[in-house]
């Protein structure tokens, strides 16, 4: 299986080296192509992949291709790949691009969605993989595997990717701000920045396996926490006062609306 990336950012990364932990392919099986000289060089010396000239270059003898670009040049990098995208499985990654838009500009190739998030980069990402419908076996196959070497994958409808991308793909962002106000909060309390920026990173990761571990939902795994006229009780008390909750419910319905406006665009 020969790979493709359009594009040499964080996210090409994370999937290129997770793709070559999973020995899915060795580093002469994929080449890269990108606008970044820079970006191609530092990917290329730390994986020991190929680089392309230009996109034609990169996909002619490919089999698979992954869009890893800005959602404002993805167009303009399907174009210039031009007709050697036919026959060619398309896994563009890009925000608000749908199946139908990549069909049209990369016409007679085979599209998958997918909606990595950032922890690809430490093989923790939650990815959830939209499917056009003439997309083989084999296609599915080849998705989940490279998928599933950087984390968890979700099979889902393309309608639900624009709640995914507010959830998932930007929750990340979400979560590294809690750590960092967890970690402000102890300083405030008097411990060392190191001491609470370490707890707050240790707290964060402890909840997220408890709750992966036992499945129970989040709420009772709170009340599990704050027990009557406790610690706990006494801070979650402020965070609701604050209306935390609907702020970080709001963060969601902002980034999904956010990329819906991207899909009209």
């Amino acid at each position: 299986m020969k790979y493709a990336f359009l594009g040499a950012g964080k996210m090409a990364m994370a999937l290129i080296q997770g793709a070559l932990r999973a020995n899915l392919c060795s580093p002469s099986e994929i080449i890269v192509s990108s606008r970044s000289p820079s970006g191609l060089e530092t990917l290329a010396s730390v994986t020991g992949v190929c680089s392309g000239a230009s996109n034609a270059e990169a996909v002619s003898d490919a089999d698979t291709v992954l869009l890893c670009v800005k959602p404002a040049d993805a167009l303009k990098a399907l174009q210039e790949a031009g007709n050697s995208l036919a026959g060619k499985l398309l896994i563009s990654v890009v925000t608000g691009l749908k199946i139908f838009t990549l069909r049209q500009a990369a016409a007679g190739s085979r599209v998958i969605r997918a909606m990595p998030n950032t922890a690809a980069m430490v093989g923790r990402s939650a990815t959830a993989l939209a499917i056009d419908s003439d997309v083989t076996r084999a296609d599915v196959s080849t998705t989940e595997r490279l998928f599933s070497a950087v984390g968890e994958i979700f099979m889902i409808s393309e309608n639900q990717l624009d709640a995914v991308t507010g959830l998932s793909g930007s929750g990340p962002a979400f979560v590294y701000l809690v750590m960092e106000a967890l970690s402000d909060g102890g300083v405030c309390a008097g411990l060392p920045r190191k001491l609470s920026q370490e707890l707050a990173i240790q707290t964060v990761a402890g909840a997220a396996e408890m709750a992966a571990t036992t499945k129970e939902h989040p709420a009772l795994l709170r009340e599990m926490v704050a027990s009557p006229g406790g610690t706990t009780i006494a801070g979650l008390a402020v965070l609701e006062e604050a209306a935390v909750r609907s702020a970080f419910i709001g963060a969601v319905k902002a980034g999904a609306a956010r990329a819906k406006e991207l899909s009209a665009e």
